[in-house]
């Protein structure tokens, strides 16, 4: 049975959404967005879902309202389920009401999902609560789109002022506060993409706010509060304490891995910006794989050094005639991410190196008796010749297989250059591989990369950075996504970054 739910999407970080808001989200069919919805929040969606942008950015309308409501009820009448997806909350300056209007008089099903509003994520996210025992029991919300059609007698005497879609009409509107007897010194604050790590807040007073936002050259979409309560911020701002606030770090990794660190960023304060430098895709060639699949039992050892290797050879086994019961080989892992992704199979891992190289790798085989022992090594198609050589010369026979390719995707160059060419360049670039390191350094050129710090995620990539004519500011000690956090977080907490 066809139905529309308008769906609030809240303040800009997508974490905020509601259950319900996600649980709709994924069943949806059809999604019709908002430019303040939070984008990231298109990927719950089916892949099979229509996506359709309606604007509503100031003076910029894709659909006009009446076309919105249009759209809303025919894709219902098809037997679609429509998510209506909207910045904040539906049903306080978010013409939700309209919407349920026309879906009412046209005899459509719909449902309204609340969403947490900009002023509560200001309130959240800049220590500002918009009410408090000590300073304020009312609050009035208003919107600044029309300042002569509102009775700012009325209002604008409320102990805590929100003022949605203000920040071009503040100077005429703190006037009009200001000579209805609200004091000038008043404290008062503009905040614009609340919740999101690129938050921008302005503070001030009734009467020098509006000169402030001029001069720090503050844009829409933003909102304003007024009150005693803003007093609080120097107190309570723990969003902008977190250690890495305001840090813009260009995360490389494939697009289906870049989400752990991704999180881990956004966690520490910082924007991640993901610009995949590498696609995984399967073996050019996959009859080798499977031709050491068909052999399982043949091996003693079995080396795995990513987690890609990992998943692609559990691929290539799920398609074969064997499976696990085959194996009577010892595993060995190169590090933490990849033991984890052994472990994740039930599978015990027996070796693994004290450092997560090929070097760490060599070294923890050193007690091992390898002549005559038969040994699989299943990796990408372009791989360090280290491992295979050295246990080779210790008396190993070892057959290295392509289980998977890395290639550059298809929009890293135009995407790479726009970005480090825009007015604010990143501050950092993680890169987790030499892969991801040579990837990004060919696709924007290392010209663009001047002022933007490098981080490194070990020894192996860092030289291959230099080789490339850069070098990296910083390295982890622990050669983990964790420790690749770990020494940004260093570095900007010693003035560095």
């Amino acid at each position: 049975m066809s139905k529309v739910y308008l769906v609030g999407g809240g303040p800009g970080d997508p974490d905020l959404i509601t259950v319900k808001g996600r649980n709709v989200l994924e069943r949806a069919d059809v999604v019709l967005y908002d430019h303040l919805a939070p984008e990231t929040l298109l990927a719950l969606a089916p892949a099979h879902a229509e996506r359709i942008y309606v604007g509503k950015k100031k003076a910029e309308h894709a659909f006009s309202q009446e076309e919105i409501c249009a759209l809303l009820v025919e894709r219902a009448r098809r037997g679609l389920t429509v998510v209506r997806l909207k910045g904040g909350d539906p049903f306080l300056f978010g013409r939700g009401g309209e919407e349920a209007e026309a879906l009412a008089d046209a005899g459509i099903a719909f449902e309204v999902v609340p969403g947490v509003t900009a002023p509560l994520g200001i309130a959240a996210y800049t220590g500002v609560p918009l009410t408090h025992r000590d300073h304020t029991s009312a609050v009035s919300f208003v919107t600044g789109h029309a300042v002569d059609a509102i009775d700012w007698g009325k209002v604008g005497l409320a102990e805590t002022l929100v003022i949605y879609m203000g920040l071009t009409t503040f100077p005429a509107i703190a006037r009009e506060l200001m000579a209805r007897g609200r004091s000038p010194e008043t404290p008062a604050m503009a905040v614009r993409w609340a919740t999101r790590p690129d938050q921008e807040t302005v503070a001030g007073t009734l009467a020098t706010l509006a000169a402030q936002i001029a001069e720090r050259g503050l844009k829409p979409p933003a909102t304003i509060v007024v009150g005693e309560v803003v007093r609080l911020r120097e107190k309570l701002d723990w969003f902008g304490r977190l250690p890495l606030a305001g840090k813009r770090i260009v995360v490389t990794r494939a697009r289906e891995q870049a989400d752990t660190l991704s999180a881990r960023l956004r966690e520490l304060g910082a924007e991640p910006i993901e610009l995949p430098t590498i696609e995984i895709q399967p073996p050019s060639d996959p009859a080798p794989l499977g031709q050491a699949i068909a052999k399982l039992a043949a091996y003693d050892w079995l080396i795995f050094t990513s987690a890609n290797g990992v998943r692609h050879f559990v691929s290539a086994l799920d398609r074969s005639a064997a499976d696990w019961r085959a194996l009577r080989a010892k595993i060995c892992a190169i590090g933490p991410a990849t033991r984890a992704a052994v472990e994740a199979l039930h599978l015990k891992v027996d070796l693994m190196g004290a450092e997560y190289v090929a070097e760490g790798l060599l070294e923890a085989f050193r007690p091992y008796e390898l002549k005559g022992k038969r040994v699989l090594l299943p990796r990408a198609k372009v791989a360090r010749d280290l491992v295979p050589v050295e246990l080779a010369k210790r008396g190993a026979e070892v057959d290295v297989v392509e289980a998977y390719q890395t290639i550059v995707p298809a929009d890293t160059e135009a995407r790479g250059r726009a970005l480090f060419a825009a007015a604010r360049k990143p501050d950092w670039v993680t890169v987790t591989s030499s892969s991801t390191a040579r990837n990004l350094i060919a696709a924007v050129g290392k010209e663009a990369l001047v002022g933007v710090r490098i981080a490194s995620i070990g020894p192996v990539t860092s030289r291959t950075v230099r080789e490339l004519g850069l070098e990296a500011a910083v390295e982890a000690r622990v050669y983990t996504m964790e420790g690749l956090v770990e020494a940004v977080l260093g570095a900007v907490a010693d003035g560095q970054g």
